[in-house]
């Protein structure tokens, strides 16, 4: 017998680890309304990202995996913010309820969950085209937010780990490349299973004077930095955190992946040059790449201090493709 919407949810969804009570959720699935609670010195900060089957990943990603990676790129929106955990809704859209996708589906949900710390609150369930969209919520102290405005020239620019592997990713993904070997597994857990720099975030605020999360590539999504706080920020080549197993992945394409590649979910933040080391100091992943100077825009440079240029900047949905 075919599964109903509301069957379907209580089976998959409200029945997971990650959709029971916990500290911050007066009322969550179950109501037409989820009920959360904050502090009055406390700020709720909300997130909202869709992925389409063909888009965001192909027709045949493995669920488990799929649930994770819905999971960990939304949530990286609240530790750009300095946000604190505390709930996501999903509105899911299915061509049919296949039991074995949606078990497989949730348990990624749920893992991704537990290791983010959040709750599943609601959501919603219709038919049609493969498609995800989660809502995300996290609370902060009032002011305290991490914004894209803010730098200040003589900032540094920072990244909170090494870029371009989810980015290296994808041609394994897509099934354009074989995936073995240990860098093609390392690659490829980068991709499925982004983890949200929750943490830093969170110990970035009050310090870092300016902050988002990488999806688009470096070079994109500094621009919104750039533009925000109406500076302009210089990369530097010889600073950009490339891993092994990058390296031997790409190869000559390393370095467009870094900058360009899109779907890191590491956080990138500019930082008052005193506030470096103690964070260092403290164990945080911090990579110097480069500064916020006068002017606009978003430069890179070569060891030698000159110009180097991509022939694109980072992806957008309603622009120019990536090569």
């Amino acid at each position: 017998m075919p599964l109903g919407e509301f069957e379907l949810i209580r089976r998959y969804f409200a029945a997971a680890s990650c959709a029971q009570g916990a500290a911050g959720v007066a009322l969550g699935i179950g109501d037409d309304c989820a009920l959360l609670e904050l502090a009055g010195d406390e700020q709720l900060a909300v997130s909202t990202d869709t992925l389409v089957v063909g888009v965001h990943f192909p027709e045949q990603a493995d669920p488990f995996l799929l649930g994770q990676r819905a999971l960990g790129v939304s949530a990286s929106d609240l530790a750009a913010m300095g946000a604190a955990p505390l709930g996501f809704t999903l509105a899911i859209t299915l061509p049919a309820a296949d039991a074995d996708w949606l078990e497989a589906f949730a348990r990624g949900l749920d893992c991704m969950a537990a290791r983010c710390g959040l709750r599943l609150i609601g959501g919603d369930t219709t038919r049609g085209p493969l498609s995800l969209t989660l809502t995300v919520f996290g609370r902060l102290p009032r002011g305290q937010a991490l914004t894209r405005a803010g730098a200040q020239v003589g900032d540094l620019l920072c990244v909170g780990g090494a870029l371009g592997e989810a980015a290296a990713a994808l041609p394994l993904v897509l099934g354009q490349v074989a995936a073995d070997g240990v860098h093609a597994e390392a690659l490829l857990a980068r991709y499925w299973s982004p983890m949200p720099q929750l943490d830093l975030g969170q110990a970035l605020r009050g310090r870092a004077t300016a902050a988002l999360d990488i999806s688009d590539g470096l070079l994109a999504d500094c621009g919104h930095i750039a533009q925000a706080s109406a500076v302009g920020l210089r990369i530097e080549l010889e600073h950009l955190p490339l891993s092994v197993a990058l390296r031997e992945q790409a190869g000559a394409k390393a370095l467009t992946c870094a900058l360009a590649g899109g779907d890191d979910y590491l956080l990138a933040f500019t930082l008052p040059p005193a506030e470096l080391a103690p964070l260092q100091q403290a164990g945080w992943p911090i990579q110097v790449v480069g500064q916020a100077v006068a002017g606009s825009g978003v430069q890179v440079i070569d060891c030698n201090g000159a110009p180097f240029v991509l022939s694109h900047g980072g992806y957008q949905h309603f622009g120019p493709s990536r090569d």
